[in-house]
């Protein structure tokens, strides 16, 4: 974990686990390693990078909005694979936000990512760790060796990601409101089971 503290502190980007994927990351308070995590990527500009913290008195790193209903939603699914779009601090670099300025952020359920974010003191970039376009990675052996080849640190230590699905994506929309952005590894069931109102977009 050391190396990796030090290459973020530089500025540079990694590879890491999360409990999903494998995720490329930098420092997510720098405009130069955002924009260069991008780049590496591949990743359209419309498509914001998505963040992760170390625990919940980190989420005013990146946004202002303490709202009960926001907390309610955060006691109930982290740490875990539960994204949630809030509007992000108007000094975080633009490649973290979307037009109408909400980013994505979640408390990461896996045990390094948690802890690498809580030590770092910062919200890390957490983007899936493969080139657009290309399939996303739960074992070591699935990074793309061009990848490996771009970034300045990585750790394959188990415990490795679950796989199989991100993280799913939603969006307040009201006391115990929200719409499901993208559903992944905590199904709308779930988030119905905890007493959330769902709607999902483009339904």
């Amino acid at each position: 974990m050391q190396e990796l503290l030090k290459v973020l502190r530089s500025g540079g980007i990694v590879i890491y686990p999360t409990e999903t994927l494998y995720a490329l990351g930098c420092d997510a308070t720098s405009e130069a390693a955002c924009d260069r995590v991008a780049k590496v990527k591949g990743r359209s500009e419309e498509r914001p990078l998505p963040l992760i913290i170390g625990g919940l008195d980190m989420l005013d790193l990146v946004t202002g909005e303490k709202s009960r209903s926001l907390l309610d939603l955060a006691g109930a699914f982290w740490p875990g694979p539960l994204s949630i779009l809030v509007k992000a601090l108007p000094e975080l670099p633009a490649w973290l936000s979307d037009e109408e300025g909400y980013t994505s952020v979640r408390w990461s359920g896996h045990p390094f990512a948690s802890e690498l974010s809580r030590r770092f003191r910062k919200p890390i970039v957490a983007t899936s760790a493969n080139l657009s376009g290309k399939p996303p990675a739960a074992l070591p052996e699935d990074i793309d060796p061009a990848l490996l080849e771009m970034v300045d640190g990585s750790y394959f230590d188990p415990p490795w990601p679950r796989g199989h699905k991100a993280s799913t994506v939603v969006r307040m929309l009201g006391s115990s409101k929200l719409e499901v952005i993208r559903e992944g590894e905590i199904s709308i069931k779930k988030l119905c089971d905890k007493g959330f109102s769902v709607a999902v977009r483009n339904a």
